[in-house]
């Protein structure tokens, strides 16, 4: 039963675990086993920690379940962490030589509530530096290959997570997403990358404690599998000033209720992106298979002017409260994009920023009188589908040039801006065998709708089963 647990979901592992079909030291020893037989052509899961996992495995067989277990207790599944999270006595670089070395004595928050809800943590998944930028690829580990086609890029900046999901490592894998993080990945990848409301996980803030703009997620092959997980990670932690309570009713319950009868949005553009014509040929033809459902589906934008100037001061605000010292102490090791956009903070005003933060209410209040009409907002995830891995970010798209690595991120970066959740959900493939994904965003704190309304269109697009699966390795001739 092992030697093939890698290519069940996490739902259907969870619940032998649960009923003592295999064991927790079983679980771990199979994911280890899929990490070894498959990552040396993807590079997902670069730093592992196997006697970590194997001990809590053992403690846990030791002491039993909970006598009442919480909505989405996991019972002992291996999970993989991405490289920004901290896990104590587990090394966690950020993707930077700076920190190369670093061993946390600590977990993060949300690893603490994982860790409480029953999971294991498997290995640290690969980033690019800080999270900086949609390709993963870092000086200390090097790059993350996509395993439809490893000349390709798995997107960014969960990458290494994604990849690990695709390939059957782990069945959930945590992730966060200032610009698309969660979402990108996910659509390069083939699987589910959710985005969550701000708040509903908490987690550790060294700065911007009040900050909406970044979160932390799920990742997994399924909806029901990435509902499950955040039933694992939801929760409020008073170290995190703008973490929620778990919801009433768990998320994973909501997500098999059968919707009621929706309105679609469908947005090629967001009214501001350039789109692959392919990639907008697919991901429409995916959208409207709502009206299967009953769903009236139609075409219908919000107004994001200006969404582009926001993000990038905001952006690059944020990363001169967070990384400014290191500029200062260690210019040498960074990035060139991670220079580019503290300098970009530092040289804008006060008043580009607060106009920023005005701008933004704006639009939250266009948004949510936008939701008035329509219960989910469509739009392809990505601009364009994955692009070689040596290519740093794409600097065109359908003939519009961009002038920094953040722009192709456009259409999820946008959707940041507005505090809604949002999910990208596989819906096809590209001529050449690459996947692409399909953005759906729902009102502001409207999870259990979110995660409904994906579930039903995954099972009438039919694309679930195509991974896990062995990479795709493939050479330039």
């Amino acid at each position: 039963m092992t030697d093939e647990l890698w290519k069940l979901t996490a739902r259907a592992q969870v619940a032998l675990l649960r009923e003592g079909e295999i064991s927790p030291s079983e679980a771990v020893a199979a994911s280890l086993t899929r990490i070894e037989a498959v990552d040396d052509a993807v590079n997902a899961i670069p730093t592992r920690c196997a006697e970590r996992a194997l001990a809590a495995a053992r403690r846990m067989e030791a002491e039993g379940p909970p006598a009442t277990p919480t909505p989405g207790y996991l019972h002992g599944l291996p999970i993989a962490i991405k490289d920004l999270a901290d896990v104590a006595g587990v090394r966690t670089t950020l993707g930077s030589p700076i920190f190369a070395d670093r061993v946390p004595e600590t977990s993060d928050i949300l690893v603490r509530t994982l860790e409480a809800n029953g999971a294991i943590v498997i290995g640290k998944s690969n980033t690019p530096e800080f999270g900086a930028g949609a390709n993963t690829f870092n000086e200390v580990f090097g790059a993350t290959r996509n395993p439809w086609d490893t000349r390709m890029t798995c997107g960014g900046s969960s990458g290494g997570a994604a990849v690990a999901l695709a390939t059957g490592q782990v069945a959930l894998a945590h992730g966060s997403d200032l610009g698309g993080s969660l979402r990108i990945p996910g659509a390069f990848c083939g699987i589910v990358g959710y985005r969550p409301s701000p708040g509903r996980v908490a987690w550790g803030r060294d700065f911007s404690l009040f900050d909406t703009l970044s979160v932390h997620g799920p990742m997994a092959r399924t909806v029901a599998d990435v509902a499950l997980m955040l039933d694992a990670m939801a929760g409020a932690d008073r170290s995190d000033p703008v973490s929620l309570p778990p919801p009433e009713r768990p998320l994973l319950t909501a997500c098999e209720a059968d919707p009621p009868p929706m309105r679609i949005a469908w947005s090629p553009t967001l009214g501001q992106a350039p789109v692959d014509p392919e990639v907008a040929r697919i991901t429409e033809a995916a959208a409207r298979r709502f009206g299967d459902l009953g769903a009236r589906v139609e075409a219908a934008t919000p107004d994001f002017s200006g969404g582009r100037d926001m993000f990038q001061a905001l952006r690059a605000h944020g990363y001169v409260l967070e990384r400014q010292p290191l500029l200062e102490t260690h210019r040498d090791q960074l990035k060139p994009e991670v220079i580019w956009n503290i300098e970009k903070g530092m040289q804008q005003s006060a008043g580009v920023a607060a106009g920023a933060e005005r701008e933004r209410g704006r639009l939250y209040h266009r948004m949510v009188a936008f939701f008035e009409d329509y219960d989910i907002l469509c739009c392809p995830t990505v601009m364009a589908p994955p692009f070689p891995v040596e290519t740093r970010y794409l600097s065109e798209v359908a003939g519009t040039q961009f002038d920094n690595y953040v722009d192709w991120l456009m259409l999820t970066y946008l959707i940041t801006l507005t505090s809604c959740p949002a999910v990208s959900l596989p819906c096809g493939l590209t001529a050449s065998g690459l996947p692409v994904g399909l953005q759906l965003v729902a009102p502001p704190r409207e999870d259990a709708a979110l995660l409904a309304a994906a579930r039903h269109l995954e099972g009438v697009l039919g694309l679930a089963d195509r991974v896990p699966f062995d990479p795709i390795i493939r050479h330039d001739a």
